[in-house]
């Protein structure tokens, strides 16, 4: 480790037990475990051949199994393969699958945040990141915390709520107060029967409302 001249197996361990980050990137030098050679950093030791890792970035100084990684010049790290099943969206700046490609909202430097739900960096972090249809970007969760639009097809869903909402019917002192609500899958406002379970939408028909007025009664029941 260039930042404090010790040696650990991986840029993970460093960063575990120090109080500091270390630079990938300036990484220069690497120690043989079998031989105890300090030499330049490279796939294979200088002295006894000891392959280092199947897979070794120069650029990162990444060593690892052969995962069928690659270097994208443009996310400037490695990521794991294989090469032809990504793409590199420029405005996005960050490496997709190819089933996306002019098929995802663009959003420019999405990656360059932390996931808004474990404040992870999206960008280098290990765990696979999600790309919603609104464009952001998440590691977990079914709802974007950024826009609020539904992370997954909740079709399904939404079914089952029909059905829980038909089978619950409210008091008789609520059947027949209406509510206005704004939809945050398809940004579309209307107005509908109140009901403690949900409120449907009736442009897109999702359940992911909020109430957006106040509650009344139609003049008939009052």
């Amino acid at each position: 480790a260039p930042c404090c001249d010790k040696l650990y197996t991986c840029r993970l361990c460093h960063d575990n037990n120090e109080d500091h980050q270390l630079d990938r990137f300036k990484v220069k030098e690497v120690q043989c475990i079998n031989c105890e050679k300090i030499q330049h950093a490279q796939q294979t030791c200088e002295e006894c051949s000891t392959l280092f890792g199947e897979y070794y970035c120069s650029i990162c100084h990444l060593f690892d199994k052969d995962k069928k990684q690659y270097h994208c010049e443009n996310c400037g790290i490695c990521r794991i393969g294989p090469k032809e099943d990504f793409f590199h969206c420029l405005k996005c700046n960050l490496c997709l699958a190819m089933n996306l490609q002019g098929r995802h909202k663009c959003i420019e430097n999405v990656s360059r945040q932390n996931c808004p739900i474990c404040l992870e960096d999206i960008h280098t972090s290990r765990v696979v990141a999600h790309v919603l249809p609104c464009g952001h970007l998440l590691h977990r969760g079914y709802r974007c915390p950024l826009c609020m639009h539904s992370a997954l097809d909740m079709t399904r869903y939404w079914r089952q709520l029909d059905d829980e909402v038909a089978q619950t019917p409210m008091p008789s002192e609520y059947q027949n107060m209406t509510v206005d609500i704004h939809c945050n899958d398809c940004n579309g406002r209307s107005t509908v029967q109140f009901h403690i379970l949900g409120m449907k939408c009736k442009l897109c028909d999702s359940y992911n409302t909020a109430q957006a007025g106040g509650r009344r009664i139609s003049v008939d029941q009052q």
